[in-house]
């Protein structure tokens, strides 16, 4: 039988639709989450329904940062059992983040040369728009 985490005392915790709403996650991604142990076991009620604690809402609004930002579930998933071994992983977790920090610096690096690429192309497109006789380029 897999253990359940209890509910804090006297935290207001949140029922999953509730977390779906203000996270944007569907309920399906808020289980495959916990599945995949991206999350820790979730807290339950006495209907044994989830119910997500303040603690659980700002480790999932990182995930979100980190999944926007480019990291695979992979690392997402390591990053997530380090944290979950302790203090012991300060040093490793800071040279993840370090790392995909590094990474994405790369990436915007690359999306702005792209788009600058894009607005010298289109700007090439304008002006030949303009040369010919009957456009109206607005």
């Amino acid at each position: 039988m897999t253990s359940v985490s209890p509910l804090p005392n006297d935290e207001q915790t949140l029922t999953i639709a509730e977390v779906s709403e203000q996270t944007g996650l569907s309920h399906d991604t808020l289980r495959y989450y916990e599945k995949a142990s991206l999350i820790e076991r979730v807290g339950r009620n006495s209907g044994n329904q989830r119910r997500y604690a303040t603690a659980d809402l700002a480790w999932l609004a990182f995930l979100l940062r980190l999944r926007e930002t480019g990291m695979s579930i992979a690392d997402m998933q390591h990053f997530a059992q380090l944290r979950g071994a302790g203090d012991a992983t300060i040093a490793d977790r800071l040279t993840m983040l370090r790392t995909h920090r590094g990474a994405l610096a790369d990436h915007m690096r690359s999306l702005r040369r792209n788009a600058e690429a894009l607005d010298t192309k289109i700007k090439h497109y304008e002006q030949l728009l303009t040369e010919q006789p009957g456009t109206d380029l607005k």
